[in-house]
């Protein structure tokens, strides 16, 4: 273990119940009977309707870091936070985090329904081993950026979803918190906030403060983010840099299948590298490297070179085309290196340019190059999903 990990996650399992638990004497005393004949599952061991929502999983995180974890629903993300809370116990292995810890994990977690906004502010404060002069302190503060004045002194129970997220958000990234942890609770809420929210975990992290964060919007991960984790049925597929694990995420989480019918591998994509890592503005051209082989000539139904833009935001493909579409022959079998520009007629955000090859015949990729990201800016010009590049001149006034 680093001796500077605020965060320390070490080969950590948790397993789950599918169904209803033993709240009855009908299905307690076989359980009792099991278990004291011997036939009780070990930890590593699974009964019926038992699964494992976290395998095996190891994480530090130190000041300065933040770490994002992301995958699709039902990967564990969320019980890792929850155990990395101490909401729930690890079936296996152990969890440590050091100093006051600033979490929001549900949408309401730890707020009391009949106490109002400002009591829970102060109900929180002591949770998080805060006094109540300092807790007081910081009031105004997180009043101010929750945007719910008017309601403080509504009991919370009468909350709108958005109004608890931004009040809870707020509580936990003021009340000097020495580790932050958030769930993606985020995404509920309206974009301003949203906004704001992101902007102060940005502020907290680059102050030196350990981040953990889950979310969906992957365009965030990337922002925010000095390293990731996909997770997949519990277990950390991938970690790497965030453009690094998104790109494992984007194409399925793991490797296709290079290999034709007979187990001949056809096409082998080994490099994709962006010429230029700067943002490039919206309308202009971003260009990258391609480097690969085909091993055998290939039949019309095989695509050598297929290219798909995503955006991270939304997850939609904006833009697919290939290497015979554009007229380009890479049929025969050698190596290849390719100069590609895309012309990022797109608006502001984060693109993956995904490239693959791809056996139309089959509907499978049988080769996959690691992704490249586009960072697109612009200053305002333009709005809408397409940059048309627009141009304006007088021709008569009067």
């Amino acid at each position: 273990m680093n001796s500077e990990s605020r965060v320390v996650f070490d080969r950590v399992w948790k397993k789950f119940h599918r169904g209803q638990v033993h709240d009855s004497l009908r299905d307690l005393i076989p359980a009792v009977a099991r278990r004291m004949l011997g036939r009780a599952p070990s930890e590593t061991e699974l009964a019926v309707d038992d699964f494992w929502a976290v395998r095996d999983l190891s994480f530090e995180v130190t000041p300065g870091q933040t770490l994002g974890i992301i995958g699709p629903n039902g990967s564990g993300k969320s019980t890792t936070l929850r155990l990395l809370t101490k909401i729930l116990a690890p079936t296996r292995g152990h969890t440590h985090v050091v100093g006051r810890v600033g979490a929001l994990i549900e949408v309401s977690a730890g707020f009391h329904g009949d106490l109002t906004g400002r009591e829970n502010v102060f109900l929180q404060g002591a949770i998080m081993g805060m006094r109540s002069k300092q807790t007081e302190r910081k009031f105004d503060e997180i009043v101010e950026f929750s945007g719910i004045e008017e309601f403080i002194d509504t009991p919370v129970k009468r909350y709108s979803s958005g109004m608890n997220a931004r009040l809870g958000f707020s509580i936990a990234a003021h009340l000097e918190p020495d580790v932050l942890i958030i769930d993606e609770v985020l995404a509920v809420g309206d974009l301003t906030f949203q906004e704001r929210a992101f902007g102060r975990i940005r502020e907290l992290a680059g102050s030196g403060l350990p981040v953990v964060i889950v979310s969906h919007q992957l365009e965030r991960i990337v922002e925010l983010c000095s390293e990731a984790i996909l997770l997949r049925r519990g277990e950390a597929v991938y970690r790497g840099t965030p453009t690094e694990t998104i790109a494992a995420y984007v194409q399925g989480n793991g490797p296709a299948e290079p290999t034709s019918d007979d187990g001949e591998q056809l096409v082998e994509l080994t490099q994709v590298r962006a010429i230029d890592d700067r943002p490039v503005r919206s309308g202009g051209i971003f260009a990258f490297r391609v480097d690969g082989r085909v091993h055998s000539r290939l039949r019309d139904t095989i695509e050598p070179l297929a290219i798909k833009v995503r955006s991270l935001h939304t997850g939609q493909l904006v833009y697919g085309a290939g290497s015979r579409r554009l007229g380009l022959n890479l049929t025969e079998p050698g190596t290849f290196s390719i100069h590609l520009e895309l012309q990022a007629n797109l608006p502001s955000g984060n693109y993956v340019v995904e490239v693959v090859a791809f056996d139309e015949a089959a509907r499978r990729m049988i080769s996959i190059a690691p992704s490249a990201i586009m960072h697109v800016i612009d200053r305002g010009t333009f709005y809408g999903p397409v940059q048309l590049n627009a141009e304006m001149s007088v021709i008569g006034q009067s």
